[in-house]
């Protein structure tokens, strides 16, 4: 794990667009197939921000939460990303950073951990979401697994269309062996990953 002088300032995510939500939620689609472009990095905090970001002066964020327990992290796997070196960037939301985790182009060990869909390796950028189900179920006991799964799909939605929304294309992949990603991640020992979204243009 890298000091915190290695984080990346992102740039202030936008608050209006171009594309209604009605036109977003018609047109998503589960997008496989990336044009090979790099991805700026305007484009990876907003669709962060989309998916973990804080919306409110105290502290709630863009997906909601059971009990406001927020057990969800956002990782960023960057590989061509315009003011980004390649590498493991965790998502610190309130600060509206990127955090190195670990240096390096690591795609395709993370493609391969995905039973080798190729879609993780030939994206410019990687959101893997992962949990730390202890902060919600230390409040809700055994309910508290169903409420951390619910709201990743709340963030996974987000993700998708705020893709569209930009122009861009995404699929959930939920198909990986879950300790290896761990190991390519770095993650720590009370975190899982649960979802990982390739972003590219279409």
């Amino acid at each position: 794990m890298s000091s915190d002088s290695d984080d990346i300032v992102l740039p202030e995510p936008a608050s209006s667009g171009s594309v209604s939500v009605e036109e977003a939620i018609a047109k998503r689609r589960s997008v496989r197939k990336y044009s090979g472009e790099p991805l700026s990095l305007s484009e990876l905090s907003q669709m962060l921000w989309a998916a973990q970001g804080v919306t409110s002066q105290w502290g709630g964020r863009a997906a909601p939460s059971a009990g406001g327990t927020y057990p969800l992290e956002a990782y960023a796997v960057v590989g061509d990303v315009e003011g980004a070196s390649p590498g493991v960037y965790r998502y610190v939301p309130g600060e509206k950073t990127l955090r190195l985790a670990v240096d390096g182009d690591v795609r395709s060990e993370l493609a391969e951990a995905a039973l080798g869909q190729s879609m993780i390796s030939e994206a410019p950028a990687i959101i893997v979401i992962s949990a730390v189900y202890e902060r919600t179920t230390g409040r809700y006991g055994d309910r508290g697994v169903m409420y951390v799964h619910m709201e990743a799909g709340h963030a996974g939605q987000n993700i998708y269309l705020q893709a569209e929304s930009l122009g861009l294309g995404t699929v959930a992949v939920g198909a990986f062996r879950p300790r290896q990603v761990s190991q390519i991640l770095g993650l720590p020992e009370d975190e899982e990953p649960i979802y990982m979204y390739p972003i590219g243009r279409r």
